[in-house]
């Protein structure tokens, strides 16, 4: 038995320790975009609880846990490193190891940096091919001896017809040719990640 989770939905720490804005954070701050105007930015308070709340997985049985790293976290514009997010991460992975659930790691769960989405557009440029495998190396080189499955992007086609055809995620547009191209390059990113996974020899298995 496991369980899945994304970063937004239950971390919390919205602004804490150097982790800059997702795209979710800024959308769900706009009056009526969200399920009763709620936001991620305490959700469950993961990023506080996370020891209790791995305990409790372990009582459950629970034998597997896929969760989402927050790219902002990581690198809260997008490509600068941020050591403590970093090190929320390693806590995690390595409190997950000491209750015996096998850690399953999802690069992108749709929190792109709003940083990259104000600046070219994110995933309608392909600007964010450099941008999302430096991501992915950095993720990589920190968590590749610790986890034994990778996800890449979680439901490529759900989060960008949601944003790009029916205008109900971010960024908010219906226009066919846009979540095309958006898509498209999305692919080219999921490709680039698989690539540098064997590149560097990650012994884990890539599910992308």
């Amino acid at each position: 038995m496991g369980q899945r989770i994304s970063s937004y939905q239950i971390e919390g720490a919205a602004n804490l320790d150097g982790k800059g804005d997702s795209i979710w954070d800024v959308y769900s701050r706009v009056p009526g975009n969200t399920f009763k105007d709620t936001t991620g930015e305490v959700a469950i308070d993961f990023y506080h609880k996370y020891e209790e709340d791995i305990e409790l997985m372990r009582e459950m049985g629970l034998k597997a846990y896929r969760f989402s790293v927050a790219w902002t976290r990581i690198m809260p514009d997008g490509r600068t490193v941020n050591p403590k997010g970093v090190e929320f991460y390693h806590n995690v992975i390595n409190k997950l190891i000491e209750c015996g659930i096998t850690p399953i790691l999802t690069i992108y769960h749709w929190d792109l940096p709003q940083a990259l989405q104000d600046e070219y557009q994110g995933w309608e440029s392909r600007e964010i091919l450099t941008d999302f495998t430096r991501y992915c190396e950095v993720l990589f080189s920190e968590y590749g001896d610790k986890v034994p499955y990778w996800v890449c992007m979680n439901e490529q086609n759900i989060f960008t017809s949601l944003g790009y055809v029916q205008k109900i995620h971010p960024p908010k547009v219906s226009d066919y040719q846009r979540f095309i191209n958006a898509n498209h390059i999305a692919s080219l990113a999921n490709a680039n990640a698989v690539k540098r996974f064997k590149e560097m020899g990650i012994k884990g298995q890539n599910w992308c």
